[in-house]
């Protein structure tokens, strides 16, 4: 499996030194092996660069960093958090449509899909992004990390005026890759139920727009389709 041929052009572009590296050699022998063997892998290979897909380079405003996708039938869409229109949606994504409605007055979507927010430069990014079927986690140090760690540090030295949405412990010990003189990192508790009265109250909707906003950038329209 050649990974990059599945990697928008700007994005290949800024991320080619990566792709002769031996963790991302060791990447696409993993992720081939896993298909040869017939695994069930989540999201489908044309799906894992969706959010790179979604979000060109030049246009990302906001990071919402996840950790890795839905590991349920039907339910990873290359998106963070994002399942598709008729899937469930989610606890974490339900605690995150509440913080949503509370902070900046919006009414509770009748759908999981957070693709309006991507169109706007949300990137929707998994530190990790594979996962084998009914299996969390099960792709973690597989090297994952390393590459979109490199996104994130690209990003930093490179954008100018993003905002870091940094949720749960995993997604702030990605904090140093991050210029904070050049951009803003929000941190808050991760959306899960376990965490949810933590994570409540954060307002990182409102204040995401505030700061876009006084760095002259347009803010993020964050409704969705309501009933």
């Amino acid at each position: 499996m050649i990974l990059q041929d599945y990697i928008p052009t700007d994005w290949k572009t800024a991320l080619e030194a990566e792709f002769a590296k031996d963790y991302f050699i060791a990447l696409e022998r993993l992720l081939a092996k896993a298909y040869q063997e017939k695994k069930i892998i989540h999201p489908n290979r044309s799906k894992i660069f969706y959010a790179l897909e979604k979000v060109p380079f030049q246009d990302v405003r906001v990071v919402i960093l996840g950790q890795d996708p839905y590991h349920g039938q039907g339910q990873a869409m290359g998106l963070s958090f994002s399942v598709p229109r008729g899937i469930k949606i989610p606890p974490s994504l339900r605690n995150i449509f509440r913080e949503m409605m509370n902070d900046v007055q919006l009414e509770y979507p009748i759908h999981g899909d957070l693709t309006k927010w991507a169109d706007q430069g949300v990137l929707l990014l998994n530190a990790i992004l594979t996962v084998e079927h009914k299996s969390a986690a099960s792709h973690s140090k597989w090297g994952w990390e390393t590459l979109t760690d490199q996104i994130m540090k690209i990003l930093s030295d490179q954008g100018n005026n993003i905002v870091f949405l940094l949720w749960g412990k995993f997604a702030q010990s990605k904090k140093a890759l991050i210029d904070e003189t050049k951009h803003l990192v929000l941190e808050a508790a991760h959306p899960s139920p376990l965490a949810r009265d933590k994570f409540q109250g954060c307002q990182h909707f409102s204040k995401t727009n505030e700061y876009l906003v006084s760095k002259g950038r347009k803010r993020i329209d964050w409704s969705l389709e309501t009933p």
